[in-house]
């Protein structure tokens, strides 16, 4: 007897209640294991235990609260050092098995120090066109990962041998080194980059980062690439925590702004191929009762006015990753998402306890041009965009076309429809869930009102 299979993907552009979701799925199915199937380290999905505990998952599943095992899969870019001073929150708060509980696919990328240095001249050189970078090196190491020979790759399994492992930093250090040649120079005089600059300079650097590698060696448990599959033969449930979000998926996102990482459930699908997976799999889209943003990019829903009456003391303005907008609920570029992913069953829904003090809860219902606009008004309906409700997903992996429809979201207006005006706050979540489901053709989950597994409402089964 297999497993049930749960499958999970952030509708919009991260920041959606992906950490909460899992935990409290984690709970109420009794997951045994949490598998991370995208992303890295910068993920942010912070939790809050019934007790008051509070924790940000960044590589540890977010099932570890739970009591739910975590395995990192192939797709993983890991940080090792990053998961140490992760782990040591984890044990002040009374946590001190999360690495026994945790496997990682001997396959799975390793960011080092030097792709992180690396990411964050690029990032700084781009001046006010910056991306919105984490600043943490993942891009680097999926552009090497693609581009490089596996000399300079530096992969989970190469922590077996720590001699080996030396040799493969300093080649490392030495390409990047090179590659930032004209960058380093620019910036070499910039305080807040000269960190970056030793790293990749430094012959001591790899002798120091290696030192502090030495704990996470000692308790990493790498494991071979079946591992996933004895996980899965497993009775009970298993659930796959997504990272980032649709929008900002590297071929389905809005070009340039976008991460290097697949944030649709293509990942996910393709794990469970991999082992011919055969059990029960449920995909549900994870979306809040408005839209938000972390950083530059297209946001046609921002409304100032939200931004200031909905704070997010979670979600602060940062140096990398820059300014948390938000705006109305975007209809249009949810189904886009969703269009992206593929079949789903349903979606869940957070954040709604947020509205409580919101007099106008409206939503984006379609696009409209300022202006005559070519690009709107001269291509066939399925060609790009009909009646302005729909962006049609292009040819994959066509970046021309991504970066097309960025520019035309630079473009529109977006019309705005006032889901509830009802007086009390339950009729308001009704009617307001009520839209979002219409508008989608997906029936809601899910609904959460808070931080907690407690402040969750299981509509299905």
């Amino acid at each position: 007897m297999c497993c049930r299979v749960l499958l999970f993907a952030d509708l919009s552009n991260g920041d959606q209640g992906k950490g909460a979701t899992i935990d409290a799925c984690a709970r109420h199915f009794g997951a045994h294991t949490v598998v991370r199937f995208n992303g890295s380290g910068q993920a942010g999905h912070r939790n809050v235990d019934p007790d008051g505990r509070a924790h940000v998952h960044s590589q540890f599943g977010s099932g570890t609260f739970a009591g739910a095992s975590t395995h990192l899969s192939k797709f993983m870019l890991v940080q090792p050092w990053s998961m140490l001073v992760e782990n040591e929150h984890l044990e002040q708060l009374g946590i001190f098995d999360a690495f026994e509980r945790t496997t990682i696919d001997e396959r799975a990328l390793v960011v080092t120090p030097f792709h992180r240095a690396s990411n964050r001249l690029r990032e700084m050189a781009r001046g006010d066109g910056r991306h919105g970078s984490c600043g943490i090196g993942v891009g680097e190491t999926a552009s090497d990962a693609l581009e490089l020979p596996e000399e300079l790759i530096v992969r989970m399994r190469d922590l077996r041998d720590l001699d080996g492992l030396r040799a493969k930093f300093e080649r490392v250090r030495l390409h990047k080194c090179e590659q930032m040649r004209a960058l380093i120079e620019q910036f070499r005089s910039v305080e807040e980059i000269e960190n970056e600059i030793w790293d990749l300079e430094s012959t001591e650097s790899v002798s120091i980062w290696m030192k502090l590698l030495e704990p996470f060696i000692l308790r990493a448990r790498i494991v071979d690439h079946d591992y996933l599959a004895r996980i899965l033969a497993k009775p009970g449930v298993v659930l796959f925590e997504p990272a980032q979000g649709v929008l900002l998926d590297e071929w389905r996102g809005f070009h340039p702004y976008t991460t290097w990482s697949t944030c649709t459930l293509d990942n996910a699908h393709a794990l469970l191929e991999e082992v011919q997976f055969k059990g029960e799999v449920t995909r549900l889209g994870i979306v809040r009762a408005y839209a938000t943003r972390h950083g530059p990019g297209p946001f046609p829903s921002f409304d100032a006015k939200l931004t200031q009456d909905i704070p997010d003391a979670d979600q602060r303005d940062e140096r990398w990753n820059g300014k948390f907008l938000v705006g109305h609920f975007d209809a249009v570029l949810t189904r886009y998402a969703i269009e992206c992913v593929g079949k789903l069953d349903g979606i869940v829904i957070t954040c709604l306890d947020r509205l409580r003090d919101v007099d106008d809860w409206q939503m984006v219902t379609s696009y409209k041009a300022q202006w005559w606009d070519p690009d709107l008004d001269q291509l066939d309906d399925d060609q790009f965009i009909c009646q302005y409700k729909r962006l049609i997903p292009g040819p994959f992996k066509d970046l021309v076309y991504q970066e097309r429809i960025t520019n035309l979201l630079g473009r529109i207006k977006p019309l705005l429809d006032t889901t509830t005006r009802a007086p009390d706050f339950e009729t308001r979540v009704r009617e307001h869930v009520a839209r979002i489901e219409s508008e989608l053709g997906l029936p809601a989950y899910m609904l959460s009102f808070g931080p907690t597994a407690n402040d969750k409402q299981f509509l299905r089964e």
